[in-house]
């Protein structure tokens, strides 16, 4: 099961059938992103847009295609491990896959009205 985001209203899109398992392991894995914040924009990195996809396999392998507010970002790879070692935790995942993307480059309008806000945005 794939997961794709479009950004432009920040919504999850799902472009596969959807299985109960699958489902709950898709919510938990968004759940576990939303604890990993970008330490320059005291925001989560799911709210804050950064997350392009999640691809939910079988036997609980998790592929997550991620991006950065910016290609210099100083800790881009702990922000990856960090990414990584949320998504382990969760209950039916066997193993993550994090690939650090920039097309298309992130910008604010890829964030969640939720994350607008709370920066004041809207």
């Amino acid at each position: 099961m794939t997961y794709f985001f479009d950004r432009s209203p920040a919504m999850a899109m799902v472009h596969s059938a959807a299985t109960p398992d699958r489902s709950a392991v898709a919510d938990d894995v968004a759940a576990a992103l939303r604890t990993v914040y970008d330490p320059e924009i005291p925001l989560n990195i799911f709210d804050l847009g950064l997350i392009y996809r999640i691809d939910i396999r079988d036997f609980g392998a998790v592929e997550i295609d991620m991006t950065l507010t910016a290609p210099g970002c100083p800790v881009a790879g702990e922000m990856m491990a960090w990414a990584k070692n949320a998504v382990s935790a969760v209950d039916g995942v066997q193993s993550v896959k994090v690939n650090l993307v920039f097309d298309p480059p992130w910008d604010q309008s890829m964030m969640t009205d939720a994350a607008k806000l709370e920066l004041g945005l809207i």
